[in-house]
């Protein structure tokens, strides 16, 4: 399931980080990532991520992500992978005694509280994650700077 999470967050940096126009594209930027898929199991995921095609500004058609109109074009310095890993789509945290909300740039949420689970935090009970909101059950006795505090490694300096 990991691997399938990791291939589902690899194609939504993709396209959002770069005019796609066809599924062979698709499948070789997959295969520079060291994700090899063949063109059955990525028309799957593109199913299930609800990808479509719109015209560009340019007049192509592009592969774009649902639930947003713009679509954030990074830098071709590093590769897709490692921006993603940099970049966690957080937005806002908010605190209500001990339940903390995580808003996120749509898509974001789950593979932000995977990562939330997977450092197995003291201070966090456990998660809850939408499309763009996760839900935190907050320790006994934990303040929210610790939390913050907690966090930090997760959502790099952005919380």
């Amino acid at each position: 399931m990991k691997k399938k999470t990791n291939r589902l967050d690899t194609i939504k940096m993709l396209i959002s980080s770069r005019e796609i126009c066809s599924q062979d594209e698709l499948l070789e930027l997959l295969k520079r990532e060291g994700l090899g898929v063949t063109q059955a199991t990525l028309s799957r995921d593109l199913k299930q991520l609800k990808v479509a095609k719109a015209s560009s500004m340019t007049g192509k058609y592009v592969y774009v992500l649902p639930n947003s109109t713009v679509y954030r074009r990074l830098p071709e310095k590093d590769s897709p992978v490692q921006e993603m890993m940099k970049y966690t789509g957080f937005v806002s945290i908010n605190f209500s005694s001990n339940i903390a909300v995580i808003r996120t740039r749509p898509g974001y949420a789950s593979s932000l509280a995977y990562d939330i689970d997977n450092h197995e935090l003291n201070e966090i009970v456990g998660t809850i994650a939408g499309d763009d909101t996760i839900m935190l059950v907050i320790s006994e006795g934990v303040t929210h700077d610790q939390v913050r505090h907690a966090l930090h490694p997760i959502i790099h300096n952005q919380i």
